[in-house]
């Protein structure tokens, strides 16, 4: 069966906007379950899977800075939120059938393991999913490039990013129906433009990788599993020699 998949191993990442579901702050358990077993149902094909989940639906470090706070401080509670968010979706995959480890970039030895690279690598191995959390571990970095630095240190085929429309858009298309819907770009693309779908940091990174990114609905019930046999809506990020036609 995984002969019909595009990739093998995976990292997609998540924004913790999207976990919020219909709320205006926290999780919404619904929601955390319904991304699980999209996540299950890849597992299910065979794709090894690993995970980068935000934390702005909880705290924002940016945010925190913007509003008085020490930068680097508000950045170490924006890491703490993704832990939050990360053992949430732990308890919901495990739920929904899937063996999960939760590996963090600042040593909480109680409620996960440290980062090990190897070790995340053999894990996914054996068919469990890996959620990394707290970042990179170090301040001024977001969650997207802890998304891109992971994907490449894990060797994944591709980084995919879950949000809350079916691709790359010229401007929000819930607030401009005229935007323009892409569905190839390259990395300088993405610069050029000013796309707000990623940092330039992990775009950059994923460049220098030749890490394709897809970015899709994770809302769309069977979206990721669409994703991963090419099917469905998304725009995929690559350079332009590999782009399909």
């Amino acid at each position: 069966m995984t002969s019909t998949l595009r990739y093998q191993r995976v990292l997609l990442k998540v924004s913790g906007e999207a976990l919020m579901g219909g709320r205006d702050y926290g999780l919404d358990t619904g929601t955390c379950r319904a991304i699980a077993e999209d996540v299950r149902d890849v597992v299910g094909l065979g794709v090894q899977v690993c995970l980068v989940i935000g934390g702005g639906n909880i705290f924002r470090g940016v945010a925190g800075a913007a509003s008085g706070m020490d930068r680097s401080q508000a950045d170490y509670m924006g890491m703490l939120a993704t832990v939050m968010n990360a053992l949430a979706m732990q308890s919901a995959l495990e739920k929904a059938g899937v063996p999960t480890r939760v590996q963090s970039a600042i040593a909480m030895a109680q409620i996960s393991e440290p980062y090990i690279r190897r070790r995340a690598i053999r894990h996914m191995e054996k068919g469990r999913v890996v959620i990394f959390a707290a970042g990179t571990g170090n301040p001024f970095f977001t969650t997207d490039t802890a998304a891109a630095l992971r994907a490449a240190e894990m060797g994944c085929d591709a980084l995919l990013k879950g949000t809350q429309v079916d691709g790359v858009y010229s401007a929000d298309p819930r607030k401009n129906p005229a935007a323009e819907r892409y569905t190839t770009l390259t990395y300088l693309d993405m610069l050029a433009r000013d796309l707000a779908v990623m940092d330039a940091a992990a775009i950059s990174l994923a460049r220098e990788n030749r890490l394709p990114i897809i970015v899709f609905n994770i809302h769309e019930p069977g979206a990721f599993t669409a994703v991963m046999k090419g099917e469905g809506r998304f725009t995929t990020v690559m350079e332009q020699e590999r782009a399909p036609e």
